[in-house]
């Protein structure tokens, strides 16, 4: 591939488009009115910026890892199109340019936890949780549960409880998401290495657990609206979407296959871009 789509490669856009748009409705949410352009554009860059450093950096910690998979062995990162080099300096790059523009166009407060969310993220879940313990994606999820919060921050210059349900949200459903992509890529974790849960505790445990995580999603996301946060119309999109992923996990649980997992794991990402949407249709309709 050209060399600058390799470099795009390494930012995730894909992962990275969803954290951006969780960090967007986190901005909305935390004011009545609308976000003003300068704070909007810059968190907005800033942001993207931030995670795609961090994702880079993750492609790097992770380059003999992701050569032994068939889901990432294509990476520049992977095959070696991409030095050791390139990346640190691509990566650095990166991270400066959305320190400046978060520090300028939002405030010092957002750009700190953004940095600390994603060096979370890069070093402390990539580099020390992810190849230590089958509860990786659990402790780590924090890190990848943040933008709503980074969102409001650069409005309000604060995070609220409201910021913190937001995020809390985010961090349960983590662990049901990902652990549906490793159920159908165990054989991946497995050639990695990883101490994946499908690949330590099997597949009855993993499906177990997918199912209970769930059950506590769909609860952290009624407490939004028993909070006063939002009403009728997010309590009900929250209800029917959770359905709909609570009647994927009991299917899975009853009768696995790895097309059902698929499919569970792309519907997750369909569930948290719709769940988020309607926060923001409530939150002005409202």
């Amino acid at each position: 591939m050209p060399k600058w789509r390799q470099y795009w490669v390494l930012t995730k856009p894909r992962v990275t488009q969803l954290a951006v748009f969780c960090a967007v409705i986190g901005m909305f949410l935390a004011t009545p009115g609308m976000v003003p352009y300068r704070v909007l554009i810059g968190g907005v860059v800033g942001i993207w910026l931030l995670a795609g450093a961090a994702f880079a950096v993750n492609c790097l910690i992770e380059q003999v890892v992701d050569a032994k998979m068939r889901r990432t062995s294509w990476r520049p990162s992977a095959t070696g199109e991409l030095s050791a080099y390139q990346i640190i300096v691509f990566s650095i790059v990166l991270g400066s340019v959305g320190m400046v523009v978060l520090w300028n166009f939002t405030n010092p407060l957002t750009m700190w936890l953004t940095v600390a969310t994603f060096v979370g993220y890069a070093v402390i879940y990539t580099w020390l949780l992810k190849p230590a313990t089958p509860q990786n994606i659990v402790i780590g999820g924090l890190s990848g549960a943040m933008p709503p919060a980074l969102g409001w921050a650069a409005v309000t210059n604060t995070v609220s409880a409201e910021a913190w349900l937001l995020v809390l949200i985010i961090f349960v459903w983590t662990p049901p998401h990902f652990w549906a992509l490793a159920l159908y890529r165990r054989e991946d974790y497995v050639q990695s290495g990883l101490p994946m849960l499908p690949v330590t505790h099997g597949e009855r445990f993993t499906l177990l657990n997918i199912l209970l995580y769930t059950l506590i999603l769909l609860a952290a996301t009624v407490l939004p609206y028993l909070y006063g946060m939002s009403g009728w119309i997010y309590l009900l999109s929250a209800l029917i979407l959770g359905g709909i992923f609570m009647a994927y996990v009991i299917a899975l649980f009853i009768s696995y296959s790895d097309a059902l997992a698929k499919k569970t794991f792309r519907y997750s990402i369909t569930y948290l871009s719709l769940l988020f949407a309607a926060f923001l249709v409530d939150h002005y309709i409202n």
